[in-house]
């Protein structure tokens, strides 16, 4: 195994080093969606391989499932979630108003929304869900992962509106940035809602012997999504205005469609996990 990670390692690098000095084109676009096939046949091997030869009894076998489940259902996330230093990048520069007073706001500062807010809300969620806890009434994990995807497609669909107006003045108008302000902060309630959510679960709900390599796999769709973020990011073309609704239509559908289906799911998770502790991801 050691020896297959170093030669691997070392033709990485081989490529890396001939692409630099101009030997080798490389086409990152291509590489991109090679790789999206390649990161999820690892994820698909790998769950395969645990169920198959991993000596787990009925009961790890379920709980891996739900691993595997929310898995996918991650990666949705993160595919629209990290679409924030891309297709919206992309609008911040391109079709927000950013002059106040002579001074230009640089567009890469809306980035730091969800930093802020990450830091504001997280105490107030921590102890939401301590409060719920103690009334025995906090939600599990797969609807937490449903509420966190409904919300970052409730931060697409507000963007869906100030896309029209851009596309309905020719790309004259610059939009108000409290668009953006609050497409991140609805993203960040989802991100609250999902992301420490997934962690604690992955840790819950892991066999013992495969707790590491189940955080990797959390990982891993977060890898997937972030993947799948750049490509529809690079496609967007500023100089095609009716790109941008679509691109944002799209999105909230897909993320609003996973929430409602894992929301159906839900109580077919919970009964292959019955034990409320090890699904509430607190």
């Amino acid at each position: 195994m050691k020896l297959a990670i170093a030669i691997g390692l070392g033709l990485l690098v081989l490529v890396i080093v001939l692409a630099a000095i101009g030997a080798i084109h490389l086409n990152p676009q291509a590489i991109g969606e090679n790789m999206t096939y390649v990161l999820v046949g690892m994820a698909l091997l790998y769950f395969a391989y645990v169920f198959g030869f991993g000596g787990l009894n009925s009961e790890e076998k379920k709980r891996v499932l739900v691993i595997a489940i929310l898995f996918f259902f991650a990666a949705i996330f993160w595919a629209g979630f990290e679409q924030a230093p891309t297709s919206l990048n992309l609008f911040a520069r391109d079709f927000t108003q950013r002059v106040y007073f002579g001074w230009t706001i640089p567009a890469i500062w809306f980035q730091v929304i969800n930093s802020v807010f990450i830091v504001l809300l997280a105490p107030v969620f921590a102890a939401l869900w301590l409060k719920l806890g103690n009334r025995g009434s906090n939600p599990s994990s797969p609807v937490k992962f449903s509420l966190g995807l409904l919300f970052a497609g409730l931060g697409f669909a507000v963007m869906i509106p100030a896309a029209n107006l851009i596309v309905s003045s020719g790309g004259t108008l610059k939009v108000s940035p409290m668009w953006l302000t609050v497409s991140y902060i609805l993203q960040t309630i989802g991100e609250l809602l999902l992301s420490p959510v997934g962690l604690s679960t992955m840790t819950k709900l892991s066999p013992r012997k495969y707790v590491g390599q189940m955080m990797g796999i959390w990982f891993l769709a977060t890898s997937v999504g972030n993947l799948i973020a750049g490509l529809v990011g690079g496609s967007v073309d500023p100089q095609k205005l009716e790109q941008t609704p679509k691109l944002f239509m799209g999105t909230t559908v897909v993320l609003v469609a996973a929430a409602i289906l894992l929301a159906i799911l839900s109580p077919f998770i919970k009964k292959l996990i019955p034990n409320e502790n090890e699904l509430t991801g607190e």
